[in-house]
């Protein structure tokens, strides 16, 4: 059997329901041995040796084929088969992830039992405050691979995004592959949780329950989030912690950039799906992780659900309307059950009453999309909610100079600039001169506002007469680019 020098003084190391005996090279579940061959051992002894950090797979391959030339799909063939033999997925238990272009890691807790020693203690036990996560995350691969790697190098990271887009899905995550860099652990606080705290300062260190001083010298990864509901402390906040404590790393996330000192802004996107309803086959449909995320959450309410070949159009369909917002597609998928497939694309008609029933232990802002961009949109002052109602009669993508045409107001120009700094508007910046498109969720909640408003004729009035304009090539230059 192969030694490491960072090896436990252990005989026997437990995780789960199972107990690895390194010295007989066999897993127990209670009195049953699973089979498994001397590779997948090898590879399994490797992983819960390093439990919480991750391992490359070239490390793998060395470790396990050290005198052979192989290729990498040996190594996924033994990690498959080590997640059967765990029933690794079932019941919630996860073992193994893979980390995108990185390698694997153990996640679950592993305790040691040593040869003198009746006494357990934790391996590695990891230190943290992080959720429970209930659901597997969809369709983040990629970027969360991205920001393992980037993280041990930077102080500052600030993940932006319009509401429901799963920022905190994804920074929960890649703290949770994180779990074992930082010595001194992972810690989440939420600081739109700070109402009644004198400062958000206060509020952190009360959540993780230390001092200042002791805070400062910890080597420990923070994540912040919902900064952007207190902005300005927010930033005041994060350059202070970068002064005082050198060895914190900042993970935040908000829905615009705090401008802090060495921020680094990471954007998350929508979740992929199909621009045009023609798809050929189930399983190109399933190449997009919208769709992915639509089906596991419509299977975890329905067990025998299952896309046909005469679903491909509804189901783009959806997902379009959607955004790829993995939120809106969550609380669309609860609906499954009781209206099907061509019944929610119906209900979707409707606004955003269909998108109204998430988990009941869900925090209230994310039981309802309505709920979450309410959330957001009370924070706006009042002559930014005027501009994005008016701007909700726009359909498709506008520039400026077509937003110009239909809506009165100084510094427009300006104001929507900081709607797209907050997310509430999306900049398509491929196209000369920059154009800006509303999300359909989005622009549903915002013209709901706009209906209740006194400026409701006036506006549907001027963006019609604009609309005809356009089509009949009277506008100014670069308007004509809008909702051709």
């Amino acid at each position: 059997m192969h030694s490491h020098e960072d090896l436990p003084a252990a005989s026997v190391l437990y995780f789960g329901p199972y107990a690895f005996h390194l010295r007989q090279r066999l897993v127990l579940d209670g009195d049953r041995q699973l089979r498994m061959g001397g590779r997948a051992l090898d590879i399994l002894q490797m992983l819960v040796e390093r439990a919480g950090r991750v391992v490359r797979k070239e490390q793998l391959i060395a470790w396990v084929w050290p005198d052979s030339v192989v290729e990498e799909i040996n190594l996924r063939v033994h990690i498959a088969a080590l997640r059967r033999a765990l029933g690794d997925g079932e019941n919630g238990q996860r073992y193994i992830v893979n980390v995108p272009q990185c390698g694997y890691c153990f996640i679950a807790p592993v305790h040691a039992q040593s040869v003198a020693q009746v006494v357990f203690e934790t391996l590695q036990a990891p230190q943290h405050n992080l959720p429970a996560r209930l659901t597997p995350v969809i369709g983040r691969d990629s970027l969360v691979g991205s920001l393992v790697r980037q993280m041990p190098l930077c102080r500052l990271m600030t993940l932006t995004g319009p509401a429901g887009i799963g920022k905190s899905t994804v920074a929960l995550r890649v703290a949770e592959l994180l779990l074992q860099h930082y010595r001194d652990g992972v810690w989440y606080v939420d600081l739109s949780l700070a109402n009644d705290a004198p400062s958000l300062l206060d509020h952190l260190l009360h959540t993780l329950d230390t001092s200042f001083e002791a805070l400062v010298s910890r080597h420990a990864l923070l994540v912040l989030d919902n900064a952007d509901r207190r902005r300005e402390p927010g930033r005041a906040l994060v350059e202070r912690l970068q002064l005082a404590a050198p060895r914190l790393a900042l993970l935040v996330t908000s829905r615009e950039p705090l401008h802090a000192h060495l921020e680094t802004l990471q954007p998350v996107a929508p979740l992929s799906f199909p621009k045009a309803l023609a798809v050929d086959s189930v399983e190109e449909l399933m190449g997009y992780s919208a769709v992915q995320l639509l089906v596991s959450r419509a299977r975890a309410r329905q067990h025998d659900f299952r896309l046909r070949e005469q679903d491909l159009p509804t189901v783009c369909d959806i997902c379009r309307r959607l955004d790829g917002l993995p939120l809106a597609i969550e609380l669309a998928a609860a609906q499954i059950d009781s209206l099907a497939l061509v019944g929610l694309q119906t209900q979707l008609d409707n606004g955003l009453r269909l998108l109204s029933h998430g988990r009941r232990t869900a925090v209230a802002r994310l039981q309802s999309m309505s709920a979450a961009l309410d959330w957001s949109y009370q924070d706006l002052k009042a002559s930014e909610q005027r501009v994005l109602q008016r701007l909700s009669v726009f359909k498709a993508a506008f520039t400026e100079a077509a937003a110009l045409q239909v809506i009165d107001g100084a510094h427009l120009k300006a104001m929507i600039e900081r709607l797209a700094a907050k997310s509430w508007l999306t900049v398509e910046r491929g196209a000369d001169p920059v154009c800006y498109r509303m999300l359909n969720t989005i622009r549903c909640y915002v013209r709901e506002q706009l209906e209740t408003s006194s400026e409701l004729s006036d506006i549907v009035h001027r963006h019609a007469r604009y609309h005809g304009q356009s089509r009949s090539g009277s506008v100014v230059p670069g308007a004509q680019r809008v909702e051709q």
